[in-house]
């Protein structure tokens, strides 16, 4: 159980203390959650922290179930139980148009100032507050091994097994500091899990 996303981002920056002043290394962090905790960690390593902005597909009629994602790119990743939650391609043609729209809608908000940050040839550390279903960290791993870092790595606070084993192969490191068997959701390990507001990543 973490107290909030703050502390989870403190106890994830010990792991990745290696990576401390490291100027080849960066934070990619998934919003809005991800970046509460990669805020911690570019404190507390001094290490610059940019978004990576992927979109969660929704089943039909059940939004919140992930039956898969899309990055930037339009690269989509579907689950193996995507058809069976009645998904057929009109309908996951239909919602990556809507996700890809707000893509491009949270990256002139959240980094108005200047373009995503280039990977290539550097060391990437990627961040969320927790993993589920994994899909929207597969498709943001997945637009990032495109774009050729040195170094892979994903970080995350908590995730349960099955998940942690849809990512073998994805990144070329995995830390994760918790990864209960029984898991309903990323909130149930925080004593402390507000919604993370559009202001607040923009502040960070």
């Amino acid at each position: 159980m973490f107290k909030n996303r703050e502390e989870a981002g403190e106890l994830l920056a010990q792991e990745l203390i290696q990576f401390r002043k490291d100027p080849s290394a960066i934070l990619l962090a998934l919003p809005r959650g991800g970046v509460a905790v990669a805020y911690q960690l570019s404190l507390a390593l001094h290490l610059a922290l940019d978004v990576l902005i992927t979109r969660k597909i929704g089943a039909p009629g059940n939004p919140e179930f992930a039956i898969g994602s899309v990055d930037e790119s339009g690269w989509v990743y579907l689950t193996e139980y995507a058809e069976q939650a009645g998904a057929d391609q009109d309908y996951i043609n239909r919602e990556v148009s809507v996700q890809m729209e707000t893509i491009r809608q949270r990256r002139v908000q959240y980094t108005p100032m200047h373009p995503p940050v280039d990977p290539a040839g550097r060391i990437v550390i990627v961040i969320d507050d927790g993993l589920a279903t994994g899909s929207t960290m597969i498709a943001a791993l997945h637009a990032l091994r495109n774009k050729k870092p040195a170094e892979l790595i994903c970080a995350i606070p908590v995730a349960p097994p099955e998940t942690l084993r849809k990512l073998d192969g994805k990144a070329d490191h995995i830390v994760c500091l918790s990864s209960p068997v029984n898991f309903y959701a990323v909130g149930q390990f925080y004593a402390d899990f507000p919604q993370v507001t559009d202001e607040e990543v923009i502040a960070c």
